[in-house]
């Protein structure tokens, strides 16, 4: 009898997929928050939270990468960063890179997807093609909401870790970002139902 190996999935399931984005802001805030119950001086705390994130980013990553056998590239670039950025923050023992993180990730990708509409490519399309069916003005349009959208999220991280305290930065990147943006994804379910590439075929063929 010949055993033949099981394909990979070719998407996580949502709630895999969720857990995976979530878990490391949740071992970075639980970090953070739980740092001196475990003997660490209280100005050892954040540092200790970000050497934990750094594992948890890449053990996700690995996660994804063995149940589809490839990695997307926004949680890619991410997990980049936070490598680069949490290494920095541990090698000089200074909280500014890991803060900066946010920031540059979400200007990064916010100058990507503007700079791809300026030559005539809305990138977004190429990350969420196998989600979504749109006519490329409903990719150019959201792609154009989306790049504006991170660069909002990269002016917002820099109020908040330059006026707020660590700890309230350290919640707001669990508890604030993360509502923020589902909020906005589902905003934008009328310009998906708009655009929908299926509903405009299906008008044509009625006509």
């Amino acid at each position: 009898m010949q055993i033949e190996a099981v394909p990979p999935q070719t998407h996580l399931p949502p709630l895999a997929k969720l857990a995976l984005e979530l878990g490391p802001l949740g071992v970075f805030f639980l970090g953070n928050a739980y740092a001196e119950k475990f003997g660490f001086a209280a100005d050892q705390r954040l540092f200790v939270a970000t050497g934990l994130f750094i594992v948890a980013t890449l053990a996700a990553l690995a996660i994804h990468y063995v149940w589809v056998r490839r990695l997307p590239i926004m949680p890619l670039v991410s997990g980049v960063v936070v490598v680069v950025f949490g290494g920095l923050t541990l090698l000089l023992r200074d909280e500014l890179f890991i803060k900066l993180k946010p920031t540059i990730v979400n200007s990064l990708f916010g100058a990507v997807l503007l700079g791809g509409l300026a030559f005539g490519r809305p990138l977004l399309a190429l990350v969420l093609d196998s989600v979504f069916d749109l006519t490329q003005e409903g990719w150019r349009k959201l792609t154009f909401r989306w790049g504006l959208f991170f660069f909002f999220l990269a002016g917002v991280n820099e109020v908040v870790w330059r006026t707020q305290t660590t700890d309230f930065w350290v919640s707001f990147k669990v508890f604030g970002i993360m509502p923020i943006t589902i909020a906005f994804a589902l905003a934008q379910t009328p310009l998906l139902l708009r655009y929908e590439r299926r509903k405009d075929e299906d008008k044509s063929g009625r006509a």
